[in-house]
């Protein structure tokens, strides 16, 4: 059950285990796993379902992040199933600065982003323009360790930069930083997010690795996060685009139409009572949603008037949302 109390770190020296309450995690995204939509997807599911799940990046530039930002990040919900705090940033004592004051408020464990492709993280030596240098990979890591000694710190990467030649050296670096976890998105940088997605390198790191391993990449249904696990020793499966397609793909759950409009029309209204957004704004982060959505019939290309490309066709704002409402009233009395 979600409760609203942010607990005090332990004073040990060691880090606590990982929180984890199952094997399969939400993948953090910049622009989607703020705390609506993150929130109502661990609400789907129990505990041993979805196991954990991250915030979108919090980018760290020259400074700190202040203890406020970083709330706002977590949402002001807690579950069961714990949520991380993903960090992104290359001055080593700005994110371990960052990462002591998130330590300080209690969050459950701090991951490290060594994965996002955006050319401004690039231009900035953050995200995945540092997997062209393990050992600046080392360094922050264990900039962070140090600051946050009893706090369990994870590190997400891709395979590597424009191949995957260093991928081993790379998740070597991390591990002898202090990670206790290794999340590895299966493409490369220059693949950046291609339908095509090679596990073979998930199992090349977890053959040289003593810290579980956590795949991410691949993963379009329930059934493939158990797959992966088979295919290569990891310990953990992660999904992200999947989850923008249908967001009960941790449990398998076969939601009805009446489900997914009811998923859809709470996230507007979250978004629009929560966040503030305009219906304009609230309307183009649905539309994130159905460039993927796989979940009941609702987008079918079978239905005239309900193809995907009718869906995003319609304009922003409040058309697009009344359509929403309308079907879901059709939806309750054909029930």
């Amino acid at each position: 059950m979600p409760h609203s109390i942010i607990e005090t770190p332990s004073d040990s020296t060691s880090p606590a285990p990982l929180p984890f309450t199952g094997p399969w995690m939400l993948a953090p995204m910049e622009g989607v796993t703020e705390p609506c939509f993150r929130d109502l997807v661990i609400g789907l599911h129990s505990a041993d379902q979805l196991g954990g799940a991250f915030t979108e990046f919090v980018r760290v530039v020259k400074l700190p992040v202040a203890e406020r930002r970083l709330l706002v990040h977590l949402g002001p919900t807690r579950f069961e199933t714990p949520v991380g705090l993903q960090i992104m940033g290359a001055d080593a004592d700005a994110v371990a600065e960052t990462a002591r004051r998130a330590a300080k408020l209690g969050v459950p464990i701090i991951d490290l982003n060594f994965g996002c492709p955006s050319k401004g993280a690039i231009r900035g030596c953050a995200g995945s323009a540092m997997l062209d240098d393990p050992a600046a990979v080392e360094r922050l890591v264990g900039a962070v360790r140090k600051a946050i000694p009893s706090t369990p710190l994870s590190a997400k990467i891709r395979a590597g930069g424009e191949d995957d030649s260093r991928l081993e050296e790379l998740a070597l670096a991390a591990e002898a930083g202090g990670a206790q976890l290794l999340t590895i998105h299966c493409r490369t940088r220059a693949e950046a997010y291609r339908d095509t997605a090679d596990w073979d390198r998930l199992a090349r790191a977890v053959s040289v690795l003593s810290i579980p391993v956590c795949g991410n990449g691949g993963i379009s249904v329930h059934d493939d996060l158990e797959k992966m696990r088979a295919a290569t020793g990891c310990k953990y499966g992660m999904v992200g685009r999947a989850a923008l397609g249908n967001p009960w793909v941790f449990s398998g759950h076969a939601a009805s139409r009446g489900e997914a409009l009811r998923f859809l029309l709470d996230y507007a209204e979250l978004l629009a009572s929560r966040e503030g957004l305009p219906a304009g704004r609230v309307t183009a982060r649905l539309k994130q949603l159905f460039r993927h959505w796989i979940a009941s019939d609702l987008v079918n290309e079978e239905i005239a008037g309900d193809t995907r490309m009718e869906w995003l066709r319609r304009p922003n704002g409040d058309e697009f949302l009344m359509h929403l409402r309308k079907l879901k009233s059709r939806d309750d009395k054909s029930s």
